[in-house]
């Protein structure tokens, strides 16, 4: 007998073929098919007779197929034919033609004097008003459809697995929905106005009306809103408990360090300082995200957060993605905190340097002893044997590109005991990233944030251009010039196919593109290329050969290096523009402008449909990133800008992550069940679950 944990393949209609195509949809149980949720649906709910077809109608029609056969048509210019099968079908009220297109299996299954219905568009063909590709249904002894005369849900695919053979699969199950254990409490479904859980998921599937469809995904949503919530607020909750060194503010140092800088600090950097310091100055733990645009100045802030830790007696640890952002860090404090006498340490895997004669070894023991200040370094500052005297202050930067586990593994190294309480560091992750403000309220609710938005002064706007096929080689003759002037140049190439993402499809485009380039149109130029399957240590000898400006142009995918900062590069190429996002292509811009020389960005693209010069020409007259990131979540949605993959979040709750009101009640919903002890079994049950498979990074 079936049930929601039943494997897939216990189902009869499920061969070994269906099976394999099922799994790559991570659908394994009945319960996974369940949860295998529409993104869209086709409304063939009105029911109309022939003669009341209008044309561009989407409707459905029942009728008496009269004639049906297949015909071979030549196919454009290729020397394969299509098979054309054409149905002549009719009701009380008229007739009319269908056509289906390489589908020459209808005729055995469409025959007739078989009554059908037939749901699709009215179009016309060859100067007849016929319906095309429609979807159809033998109409039997049941009354109820399920692929034509309702709203039929469309459900993400696979090759081989349509949405038909999922609907078919689906419906005479969803009578097992009602054994779906219902986690919200009674008090929240009733006070949101939502649907039970078994109804929702009925309603998803199969809904009898557009309100009813609504509901559904409202209710579905919620859910996952309300468990990152409740997860959230939970989390923040257990962090008030716990016990963190206070770290007194020092006026005086900051002050005179402040006065010091060869720049003047702007507001939000004052601001965001200002938070940081008080927030250490307590003996609850910081959990506290720097938000700042590319090039906007956290690195300073860090700085001062990590001076005036070092001052009071405590270490300070930073953990950067790569080595080649955790050594521009090193050199950058080095040379902010020279008159500081502090000891400041590079750990990374191939790397410890606090001197020449310092090994790995024995700069782990100084940092067991307490000898090190501040310790900068990649993965290696959570790997096994490396322990911290005094640790009090913990620094992420590019927090995103960090799990949960590495962060939360950083911030518990226990170093002391008070009052009886273990203490962990403060927590500062930082993220050049801009969240926009629906993103920041949902997925870091238990993070407190620190916006710069304002950039430094100084700094000169960057010149940014689309270039068409037309303008393409003007610009290669611009950037030829800028080279000529000792400048240098970043070009980014976007993925071959954006279905394949994988390593291989990104090593072909790179190396494409510096075939062209270094043959074609630069040949005299000094080229050099980047890409993921590359080791570590030669990625960061060509960005030093860059970054030294021994090479002319880096060509590279999306891995080129956020923070790392070429001051001499006033050029950034980004191939094929309209297959990046408004946020990433920012990202990529705010690797050039960081010098005293005006620089430009050009954005080149094939593409001139009118979507994409809007996405383009809106990054092209905008350079505030926190805007930009805005614009980024209304055009492409959430799954795009955040990538589902990394998230692990549905598709339709990514859809929904605009939706402020929703946001605010599932926070509202949560604190009341959290303040009257609402957390039932079966609540704390799928909050385990939750945590487990959802990666809030």
């Amino acid at each position: 007998m079936l049930n929601l944990s039943s494997k897939i393949e216990n189902i009869k209609k499920v061969g070994p073929a269906y099976l394999k195509k099922l799994h790559r949809l991570n659908i394994k149980t009945i319960q996974d098919l369940f949860f295998h949720f529409p993104h869209r649906y086709n409304d063939f709910s009105k029911r109309v007779l022939i003669s009341q077809l209008k044309q561009g109608q989407i409707a459905t029609i029942q009728a008496e197929i009269s004639e049906i056969k297949n015909t071979r048509i030549p196919y454009r210019n290729l020397r394969k034919k299509m098979i054309l099968t054409e149905a002549l079908v009719k009701d009380k009220s008229g007739t009319i033609k269908i056509i289906w297109f390489n589908q020459p299996y209808l005729i055995d299954t469409l025959k007739k004097g078989k009554i059908a219905n037939f749901s699709g568009k009215l179009t016309f063909a060859k100067k007849t008003l016929s319906l095309s590709n429609p979807v159809y249904e033998m109409v039997g002894i049941e009354k109820d459809t399920t692929h034509t005369g309702r709203i039929i849900p469309i459900y993400p695919e696979t090759a081989g697995l349509s949405s038909r053979y999922l609907r078919y699969l689906i419906k005479p199950l969803l009578p097992l929905t009602d054994k779906i254990s219902d986690f919200l409490p009674q008090q929240i479904k009733q006070e949101f106005n939502l649907f039970n859980l078994n109804q929702a998921i009925k309603q998803i599937h199969f809904p009898d009306n557009p309100v009813s469809t609504q509901k559904a995904r409202q209710r579905l949503a919620f859910d996952e809103f309300f468990l990152i919530q409740l997860s959230t607020i939970k989390q923040k909750q257990k962090l008030a408990q716990e016990k963190a060194s206070n770290i007194s503010f020092d006026q005086k140092l900051i002050k005179t360090f402040v006065k010091n800088l060869p720049f003047k600090l702007t507001d939000d950097q004052r601001i965001s300082t200002w938070e940081i310091l008080q927030d250490i100055n307590q003996d609850k733990p910081m959990n506290r995200l720097l938000n700042g645009d590319v090039g906007s100045g956290k690195t300073i802030i860090a700085i001062i957060s990590a001076l005036e830790t070092a001052k009071a007696g405590f270490q300070t640890a930073l953990m950067a993605p790569t080595e080649i952002l955790a050594k521009q860090h090193f050199e950058t404090f080095n040379q902010f905190l020279k008159k500081s006498n502090l000891k400041i340490a590079l750990l990374t895997s191939s790397e410890a340097s606090l001197n020449k004669k310092t090994t790995s070894a024995l700069l782990k023991k100084k940092i067991a002893n307490g000898e090190i200040d501040i310790i900068i370094g990649t993965h290696s500052l959570i790997q096994k044997g490396l322990s911290f005297k005094n640790l009090a202050l913990t620094i992420i930067d590019e927090q995103h590109r960090f799990g949960v586990a590495q962060r939360a593994a950083l911030q518990k190294r226990i170093y002391q005991i008070e009052d009886g309480l273990p203490t962990i560091p403060h927590l500062l992750s930082m993220t050049a990233t801009p969240i926009p403000r629906t993103l920041a309220l949902t997925l870091y609710g238990d993070l407190d944030i620190s916006l710069i938005k304002k950039m430094p002064q100084g700094r000169k706007k960057i010149i940014t251009k689309i270039i068409t096929p037309d303008d393409r080689q003007k610009t290669y003759d611009f950037i030829k010039n800028q080279i000529k002037q000792k400048k240098q140049a970043f070009v980014i190439c976007p993925l071959i196919d954006e279905s394949e993402k994988d390593m291989m499809t990104e090593v072909k485009s790179v190396t494409q593109e510096y075939e062209k380039l270094s043959k074609k149109i630069f040949p005299q130029l000094k080229i050099a290329m980047l890409h993921g399957k590359l080791k570590p240590k030669e990625k960061e000898n060509i960005m030093k050969e860059f970054q030294k400006g021994k090479t002319d142009i880096l060509i590279s995918t999306s891995v080129v290096e956020v923070g790392v900062d070429i001051p001499n590069a006033t050029v950034m190429m980004i191939e094929g523009a309209d297959r990046f996002g408004l946020a990433q292509l920012h990202q990529f811009r705010g690797r050039i402008g960081r010098g005293k020389d005006q620089s430009y960005c050009f954005l080149f693209t094939d593409s001139l449909t009118q979507k994409t010069n809007q996405r383009l020409k809106a990054i092209s007259i905008s350079q505030d990133g926190f805007e930009l990131a805005e614009k980024d979540l209304k055009i492409r949605g959430a799954g795009d800008f955040l990538g589902t993959r990394q998230w692990g979040l549905p598709d339709l709750i990514m859809a929904s992550l605009n939706d402020i009101n929703l946001i605010k009640q599932t926070r509202q919903a949560a604190s009341i069940v959290l303040e009257k002890n609402l957390i039932n079994q079966n609540l704390e049950k799928k909050l385990k679950k939750f945590q487990r498979n959802i990666h809030l990074e």
